[in-house]
């Protein structure tokens, strides 16, 4: 009998992050495998099966972090690649591509991907609806691919450092690629989640990231009634306390036991590839879906 107090906090059911991050060497912390090795222990305290995980370059130590040069992209997705590699178990990997040098992102797509990547992540290097991110929303759907995609909660003016998107724009993003996949990452990261889950809710191929440091009331009730239980997915970004509140609120929000899984780790197994998911058996998964329709009326 497994003791109450070392059960997982998230309760067995499998649980899959489908936003997380790492560092590396050189990402400029010295205490990046500190960093590395809490995200596991948490995980494990937490129930989390599978972190599908990206490094973002050199986290801004040696180019931006939202526009890394290649050679910065080519060590990170190496060193998170590695991180695949010594716990085959536990992590899976994105690649991380800058649709600014299309060869180079097209190159590094192919070579990660033949090393185990399931999926791709794009920060803030190019707005979602601009036309270098055809190439490689082409590439996602040739091979079976999510887009994990960086967005700003309503994007209403410039930011430093970056090109923020927004729920509009990728929906502009995903409306030219029908066949591919694309996840909107953090609804909880700041901004206004309304404004989001009213741009995306009509787009069937987008689904919504439910990570973030916020869990601002309304805002999970909000997104399962505008695209429903099949489009949502659990994930944690950087704070994964947060991620653990969300999950205990959507049982209030009103999701039943089967709901639940979709958002656990059934929707997570249907766009990454096949067998993509550690330990999960995920063979027929495709065919189910229990909420298909938005609840918001018409």
């Amino acid at each position: 009998m497994v003791d109450p107090a070392l059960a997982p906090l998230a309760g067995s059911t499998p649980l899959v992050d489908v936003h997380a991050h790492f560092h590396h060497r050189g990402s400029g912390r010295a205490d990046w495998q500190r960093v590395n090795a809490a995200r596991l222990r948490a995980g494990e305290r937490i129930g989390i099966r599978a972190h599908i995980a990206s490094i973002l370059g050199s986290w801004g130590h040696t180019s931006p972090t939202y526009f890394p040069s290649p050679a910065d992209l080519t060590v990170g997705n190496d060193a998170m690649l590695a991180l695949a590699s010594e716990h085959p178990d536990r992590i899976r990997c994105y690649v991380s591509v800058n649709p600014n040098d299309t060869a180079h992102a097209r190159d590094e797509i192919a070579r990660c991907v033949e090393r185990g990547a399931v999926g791709i992540k794009l920060a803030a290097s190019r707005r979602a609806d601009d036309a270098l991110l055809d190439p490689i929303a082409d590439e996602a759907a040739r091979r079976g691919l999510p887009v994990l995609h960086h967005i700003w909660q309503h994007r209403t003016r410039e930011w430093p450092g970056q090109e923020i998107s927004d729920g509009a724009d990728l929906g502009r993003l995903a409306h030219r690629h029908p066949r591919a996949s694309f996840i909107l990452a953090h609804i909880g990261g700041g901004g206004d989640w309304a404004h989001s889950c009213a741009a995306v809710r009509e787009i069937s191929n987008i689904y919504i990231d439910l990570s973030g440091s916020g869990v601002d009331r309304g805002m999970l009730d909000l997104a399962y009634a505008s695209v429903g239980a099949s489009r949502l997915l659990w994930g944690c970004d950087i704070t994964m306390e947060t991620g653990l509140a969300k999950l205990r609120a959507l049982e209030t929000v009103g999701l039943n036991e089967d709901e639940l899984a979709e958002v656990r780790w059934r929707n997570a197994a249907r766009i990454f590839p096949h067998n993509a998911l550690p330990g999960i058996p995920t063979s027929g998964v495709a065919a189910r879906r229990t909420d298909a329709h938005a609840r918001v009326s018409q």
